[in-house]
C-alpha cells in the first residue's frame, strides 16, 4: 500500500466522491449542528451568572469572589457571542457564495468560543466552591476541572489528529 489509507482506515467521516462544494456544505452543516449542542450549556451558564447578583443571599461576596464573578460573567458572554457568531454570519451572508470563507471563520469562532467557555466553566466552579467551601478547595477543584476540560477538549483530539491522516482539500 502506498501512503494513502482507505476510508475505513482513516477514522474520520470522509465522504468519497463528494465535490469540494458538497464537502464545504457538509462541513458547515456539521459545524452548525455541533454548535447546537454547545449553545444550551453556555446559555444556561450565562443565565445563571446573570441572576446571581439579584438573588437574596445571607453572605456578602469578598473582593476575590466579585472579581471571579465579573471575569466569569464576561467569559460566558464572550463564549455565547463566539458560539452564536457562525449561525449569525451564516444568516447574514446567505446566498453570498462564500461558504468556504464562512466555514473557516466559523471554525475559528467556534474553537475560540469553546476555549472561552472552558474559562467560564472553570471560573464558575472556582466561584461557587469558594462561596460554599473555602479558597483552597476552590482552587484545587477549578484546577481539576480545567485539567479535565483541557484533556478531553484539547489533548485527546489533538493527539488523535496528529496520529490520523487528514483528507487533502480538493482544488
Amino acid at each position: 500500500m502506498t501512503g494513502v489509507r482507505s476510508p475505513q482506515h482513516r477514522g474520520d467521516s470522509s465522504h468519497d466522491g463528494e465535490s469540494r462544494k458538497e464537502r464545504i456544505d457538509r462541513e458547515l452543516m456539521e459545524l452548525l449542528n455541533e454548535l447546537r449542542v454547545a449553545l444550551p450549556g453556555v446559555q444556561f451558564l450565562f443565565a445563571f451568572l446573570l441572576v446571581v447578583p439579584f438573588q437574596q443571599q445571607g453572605t456578602r461576596l469578598t473582593d476575590f469572589q466579585r472579581d471571579v464573578y465579573f471575569f466569569t460573567l464576561l467569559a460566558a458572554a464572550v463564549a455565547t457571542g463566539l458560539l452564536i457568531a457562525p449561525a449569525a454570519q451564516h444568516r447574514v451572508l446567505f446566498r453570498q457564495h462564500d461558504k468556504e470563507a464562512l466555514l473557516r471563520r466559523s471554525n475559528r469562532s467556534a474553537s475560540l468560543g469553546l476555549a472561552v467557555l472552558a474559562v467560564a466553566i472553570v471560573g464558575a466552579v472556582l466561584l461557587v466552591t469558594d462561596v460554599v467551601f473555602d479558597r483552597t478547595l476552590a482552587w484545587i477543584t477549578a484546577a481539576v476541572v480545567g485539567a479535565l476540560l483541557a484533556w478531553w477538549w484539547l489533548a485527546v483530539p489533538f493527539w488523535k489528529r496528529a496520529h490520523n491522516e487528514q483528507d487533502e482539500p480538493d482544488d
